[in-house]
């Protein structure tokens, strides 16, 4: 396992290649708040995002915020109270259409991605990072701003623009080599369960 530093958006695909299953990630620049609403709003309804994805790391996040005021153009200020992490399995089924149509490279959230996320994440250059499940107050205090709020109507499930510094650290869940953490770890409990049955 080894240890890196990212600045999202990437521009260099060979950015996201150095990351293996396992490794540690500390994040830098711009994260990107996506949750299930604003990608049924994307994919389902067909409507393209205010944010350019390209490069991007998204965070599946409905944040906790305060309205402190608005801009020249009418869109609200916000500022942070706590921005956790939301469950990601549900909304695996977005994956291959970030990727492709958008150009994300990242995808970060709780509990991590079954097995169909592997393939389009190996295809299409992208890492899964897990995080950990309750760290809410920390990843907070990693988040220096909100610099952009698109979508509010579907408030608190809009596209978030945050800029942070030392995000993390997470980790390597699933990489663009075809590897993945989650996969493993069922492999070897099953295996596991079969030895203990083997004992009975």
């Amino acid at each position: 396992m080894a240890a890196h530093e990212v600045t999202f958006p990437v521009t260099d695909p060979a950015e996201i290649l150095k990351l293996c299953a396992g490794d540690e990630v500390i994040v830098q620049g711009h994260i990107i708040g996506i949750r299930d609403r604003t990608q049924i709003r994307i994919f389902d309804q067909g409507i393209e995002p205010p944010m350019d994805l390209s490069g991007a790391f998204l965070l599946h996040t409905a944040p906790n915020v305060r309205k402190v005021g608005t801009d020249a153009e009418g869109r609200g200020q916000y500022e942070k109270l706590c921005i956790g992490t939301t469950t990601s399995a549900r909304m695996v089924r977005f994956t291959e259409g970030l990727g492709s149509q958008y150009g994300v490279r990242a995808i970060c959230g709780k509990g991590g991605f079954p097995d169909e996320a592997i393939e389009p994440m190996q295809r299409l250059g992208m890492v899964y990072f897990a995080i950990v499940g309750g760290a809410a107050a920390l990843e907070t205090t990693q988040i220096e701003e909100i610099e952009e709020v698109a979508w509010e109507e579907l408030m608190p499930e809009c596209l978030w623009r945050f800029r942070v510094k030392d995000f993390g650290p997470l980790t390597v869940g699933i990489d663009a080599h075809g590897s993945s953490l989650y996969r493993d770890v069922q492999a070897q409990a099953h295996k596991k369960l079969e030895e203990i049955y083997a004992r009975l």
